[in-house]
C-alpha cells in the first residue's frame, strides 16, 4: 500500500514538474525561440498592432490606436508592427493620417533593434506604408527608406517570400506597402486593397482582412472570425493578416476608433479563451493588451 502511495506521489510530482517546465518554456519576450527553426512565419498565430506608433490624438477617439509604446508592445509578445511614415525633409516621421505621433522612424527602429539585440531568437514583421503628404524632400521615398536600412543592414531581411524562423531570427522582415524600382525587395504588399478582404499572390501568398470603416460592428466580427477559421483549416503556406482594428465613421463623420475597439477586443479575447491551439495568422489589433497577446501566443504551443 505504501509503495502504491509512493508511486502515486512520484507521478503527481513528475506531472506537476512537467507542467511547470512546459509553462515556463517561453516568455512573452522570447516565445519564437521556443519553436522549431524550420517553422514558417505563415504557420503561426502572431499578436500584432495596427498603426503601431499612434499614441496621440487631438480629439478623443480620432487617431490614437495604442496605449503601449513600440518597446512595450514587443515585450508583451507583439511580433507584427504596422508602421506609417510621412516622408518629410528626407526623413520619416510617424503619422496616423495628418497627425504627427511625436516620434520618428529612427525611434521605432531603435526600439525594434534594441529588442532584437536583447532577444536574438525573435523576429519582427514590419509593414511599412507611406502616410500623409510628403514635403521638403530632395530624394524619393525609396531612397530615404534605403538610407535607414543602410544604417543597420544586418538587421533587415529583405526576402520576397515568407521566411522561416531560422531565416528571420534576429531580423526585421519587411512587408512593403510602397513601390520600389529595385525588386525583389521585401515581401511585396503593394497590391493592397482598401476596406475589404483580399488576396495578394506573388512570391509570398497572403490573405488580408482590413475592413476598417466599420459601420456594422457585427459584420466586422464575422469577417474576423471567418479569417481565423480559414487560417486554421486552409492554405497552410499563406500568411493571414487579420485586422481587428477599425473606426466607426459616426453620424457626423468624426471617426470613433474606441467604439470599435470596445466591441471587438473583448470578442477577440473570448475567441482565444476558447480556441487555445492552432494556427490563426496575425491578429492586427488596436489597443492590444498583455492578456490577449499571451492567449494568441499560447495557441502555438
Amino acid at each position: 500500500m505504501f509503495k502504491r502511495i509512493s508511486l502515486a506521489l512520484a507521478f503527481v510530482t513528475l506531472f506537476s514538474w512537467t507542467l511547470t517546465s512546459v509553462s515556463s518554456a517561453y516568455s512573452s519576450s522570447n516565445w519564437m525561440g521556443s519553436l522549431p527553426a524550420n517553422t514558417s512565419l505563415a504557420s503561426l498565430s502572431i499578436p500584432g498592432t495596427h498603426d503601431s506608433g499612434a499614441l496621440y490624438e487631438p480629439i478623443n477617439g480620432t487617431a490614437k490606436t495604442q496605449d503601449l509604446t513600440i518597446a512595450q508592445q514587443l515585450n508583451i509578445g507583439v511580433r507584427f508592427l504596422d508602421v506609417r511614415t510621412r516622408h518629410y525633409g528626407n526623413a520619416f516621421t510617424i503619422h496616423h493620417g495628418a497627425i504627427y505621433q511625436n516620434q520618428n522612424f529612427d525611434d521605432v527602429l531603435n526600439a525594434v533593434i534594441g529588442f532584437l539585440n536583447s532577444n536574438p531568437s525573435e523576429t519582427i514583421i514590419m509593414s511599412v506604408k507611406e502616410e500623409h503628404t510628403p514635403a521638403n524632400n530632395t530624394r524619393s521615398y525609396e531612397e530615404t527608406f534605403k538610407s535607414y536600412v543602410a544604417k543597420n543592414p544586418d538587421k533587415w531581411l529583405l526576402t520576397d517570400h515568407i521566411p522561416t524562423l531560422g531565416e528571420a531570427k534576429g531580423k526585421i522582415v519587411l512587408l512593403r506597402r510602397f513601390d520600389m524600382s529595385q525588386t525583389p525587395y521585401g515581401i511585396n504588399a503593394t497590391a493592397w486593397q482598401e476596406n475589404t478582404t483580399f488576396n495578394i499572390q506573388n512570391a509570398a501568398k497572403m490573405k488580408i482582412q482590413d475592413y476598417f470603416k466599420v459601420s456594422d460592428k457585427n459584420k466586422k466580427w464575422t469577417d474576423v472570425q471567418n479569417m481565423y477559421n480559414e487560417a486554421k483549416t486552409q492554405n497552410p503556406s499563406w500568411l493571414y493578416l487579420n485586422f481587428t482594428s477599425g473606426y466607426d465613421p459616426g453620424w457626423i463623420g468624426i471617426p470613433n476608433i474606441r467604439s470599435v475597439k470596445d466591441f471587438l477586443n473583448p470578442k477577440v479575447n473570448s475567441f482565444f479563451t476558447t480556441n487555445t491551439k492552432g494556427r490563426f495568422g496575425v491578429s492586427v489589433m488596436d489597443f492590444i493588451d498583455e492578456g490577449t497577446a499571451a492567449k494568441i501566443i499560447s495557441t502555438n504551443f
